[in-house]
């Protein structure tokens, strides 16, 4: 049963998942010491683990290093700090004293001071399952500088070796699957660009080399945070490895004080014994019952408008788009840029929120209606947290963006970034945001973002850092509050494709954009990174048109509906120029995709070949009587006959039915010796499979 034990005579918390504890205790000096983290023990049995700190080996050497909940700097403590203070007076580190602590619906808070400065710092824990949520609250009666606040240190258990998992990448080609033995000493992922970024995510896995998709202890760290972050790992010679991880970056120092207190974002962690697979389904179980808004809902085919009209927009060229796309199977529509302002291309525009009159005569109503009354939802691509310099906005306040006195103002993509920290200008985000959505019934926005912070500073204020943080707050409160007084409204995160990819926005995001690159072979390589934290029930996934406007590359239209209907189907090509076989094949594949979608949304993946190198790349979705694989021959060569795929998460003792062939299958023989694809011949060559339990 889950739940918070406290041990009184070991002055010991142990906390109990669906399957894991974690353990942890305060040492002789009230310092709150890691005892352990695995897989479930009993609160008796944790007792076996607990014991006095030891003596230090020599006077360079401390057997105890690396065990702290939170490792504060200061004193004899050399480890990676994960907390770093400097008080009025210079003096610099904490010293613990353990105040009171409190449990309540599984959430437990343990509260301390410092010995001599009046800080008070609070520990928080909660399981949601078998993901354990860490974060830490921090308050002063008097200015602190806080150089460094991370969420939590997770200490790992000593394992034979360690090899990190983590992903990487940039635009276009977000979320690439790393592996790679963990270094000794420090090693740290992160951004400094005010978002999340395309270059990291902020998740890391460690196992000891020898994990596979089925089986081995897996330990993982994610942050919920969509602004820059830093995850560390640190080995030491002794074999003992912390993961600290939260937000901010070198340089950036917060002022705590009175009014002014800092609340860390989440940082989770999971352990499991069942391998990468395994500990993909738990995160994805978690996002779904705890971390997305909407956790039960099948998210709607959509179709998006960029790629066929670009900036050219007008009501009529809309108009035609949204019949032919309600035609095929289309649930919802989505006009993306250039239907505000004088937004004629990416030079101009951005801020003037008011709808072009010269494209819509008589404003947005009547293409929302006329999308509503196709039986469609309707939506709208919005960039709230940009300015063009050439806009009404920005000559108007030119204040309102992020800037340094002295120095120019950086420009990407002609735009610069609004300071949402500033209250006036996140009163006027959420101010034209909602007139917006409840003046036109708007039932999807696509938030995007499409450059990183530069000059992040707000001449005149005393605490500009705070802008790394509160940008991303405000940011977080906007979204909140829209949905809160339009609980109709869903909201899809982008920031030039994959830039804000994170368990923080997704909690007030219903989907993800995950990358501006819809080549399907790059996107089998992307979404599988992006599978390995991430659930397919938030992964946009878009059908474009040949040649690829990203890679130039052309496959065939078959492979690039598969490989988008591995999350959430739409369509993003240029329907009106289809031809009728493609239209009617379109028409096909979501009607096949509106059947296997709450298999693929709310299924349990099982990632059966990787897209290592250009051979087969199968997965598999579960969910109560049915399963769904979609595999992909990237290339054929020398003719060689397709192996077998043998299949997971099947009950042996059960038969299966495909319907599409009428063949029956035994679940043992599909786990142990495999299925036959029955892949058509050449390159690009991919099929899906649905298998339907048969009743016994």
């Amino acid at each position: 049963m889950a739940g918070i034990s406290y041990l009184d005579d070991h002055r010991t918390w142990v906390l109990t998942g669906a399957a894991t504890t974690y353990a942890l205790r305060l040492d002789e000096d009230d310092v709150p010491t890691h005892v352990y983290w695995g897989p479930r023990l009993s609160p008796p049995e944790v007792v076996e683990l607990t014991g006095k700190t030891l003596p230090r080996w020599d006077g360079f050497n401390d057997p105890n290093e690396g065990l702290d909940e939170l490792a504060a700097d200061g004193g004899t403590r050399y480890w990676t700090p994960a907390l770093q203070l400097r008080f009025a007076d210079g003096t610099r580190g904490l010293e613990w004293r353990y105040e009171t602590h409190a449990s309540t619906g599984g959430h437990l808070a343990i509260s301390f001071t410092d010995r001599h400065y009046p800080v008070r710092l609070t520990l928080h824990y909660r399981f949601r399952g078998d993901v354990l949520e860490r974060w830490t609250e921090l308050s002063a009666d008097t200015d602190v500088e806080v150089a460094r606040a991370d969420s939590a240190t997770w200490v790992l258990p000593v394992l034979e070796d360690y090899r990190l998992s983590h992903a990487t990448g940039r635009w276009a080609a977000e979320t690439q699957l790393r592996r790679e033995a963990v270094p000794h000493g420090e090693t740290v992922f992160g951004s400094r660009r005010g978002i999340t970024s395309h270059h990291a995510n902020p998740w890391v896995m460690v196992d000891d080399g020898t994990a596979t998709e089925r089986h081995g202890e897996v330990y993982g760290v994610a942050l919920a945070w969509s602004g820059s972050w830093r995850l560390t790992t640190t080995r030491a010679s002794t074999g003992r490895l912390t993961i600290s991880g939260g937000f901010g970056q070198d340089g950036v120092v917060h002022l705590v004080g009175p009014g002014k207190p800092l609340t860390t974002p989440v940082a989770a962690g999971l352990c499991t014994d069942g391998g990468f697979g395994a500990a993909s389904r738990a995160w994805h179980a978690y996002v779904r019952e705890h971390v997305l808004p909407h956790p039960g809902e099948l998210r709607p085919v959509l179709y998006n408008s960029w790629e066929a009209t670009g900036f050219e927009v007008s009501e009529a060229g809309q108009r035609a788009l949204a019949e032919r796309a309600a035609a095929l199977g289309v649930e919802l529509f989505v006009l993306d840029d250039g239907w505000f302002g004088a937004r004629t291309g990416d030079h101009a525009g951005l801020g003037d929120w008011h709808v072009n009159r010269e494209r819509f005569p008589d404003g947005l109503q009547p293409l929302v209606d006329a999308v509503h009354a196709l039986g469609m939802k309707f939506g709208l691509w919005v960039e709230p947290e940009m300015v063009n310099p050439d806009s009404d906005l920005y000559r108007a306040h030119p204040d309102w963006v992020l800037h340094h006195a002295h120095r120019r103002r950086s420009e990407l993509r002609n735009q610069l970034v609004l300071d949402f920290a500033r209250p006036e200008v996140a009163a006027w985000a959420h101010g034209w945001l909602d007139r917006l959505v409840g003046d036109h019934g708007v039932d999807f926005l696509k938030w995007d973002m499409n450059r990183p912070f530069s000059e992040a500073g707000r001449p005149g204020e005393a605490d500009q850092d705070r802008v790394w943080v509160e940008h991303t707050r405000a940011v977080y409160a906007i979204l909140d509050r829209l949905r809160a007084d339009h609980p109709g409204l869903r909201v899809e995160a982008c920031s030039g494709g994959g830039g804000r990819l994170d368990l923080g926005v997704l909690a007030r995001t219903d989907q993800v954009w995950p990358s501006d690159n819809t080549d399907a072979l790059d996107r089998l390589r992307i979404q599988h990174g992006y599978s390995q934290l991430y659930p397919a029930r938030a992964m946009s996934a878009w059908v474009t048109d040949n040649p690829n406007f990203v890679t130039g590359r052309s496959v065939p239209r078959r492979f690039r509906f598969h490989v988008a209907m591995a999350g959430v189907l739409g369509l993003g090509g240029d329907i009106a120029r289809w031809p009728e076989a493609d239209l009617a094949f379109a028409r096909e594949m979501i009607a096949l995709y509106r059947d296997i979608r709450p298999v693929v949304q709310h299924g349990a993946l099982h990632r059966l070949r990787p897209p290592d190198g250009d051979g087969l790349v199968a997965l598999q979705y579960v969910l109560g009587d049915r399963s769904v694989v979609l595999a992909y021959r990237q290339a054929a060569h020398f003719a060689e006959p397709d192996r077998l795929l043998r299949l997971d998460g099947l009950d042996p003792a059960d038969r299966y039915l495909n319907p599409d062939s009428g063949a029956t299958h035994s679940g043992a023989v599909l786990l142990a010796h495999g299925l036959r694809l029955g892949l058509p011949t050449g390159d690009f060559a991919s099929t899906v499979i649905r298998l339907e339990r048969i009743p016994r």
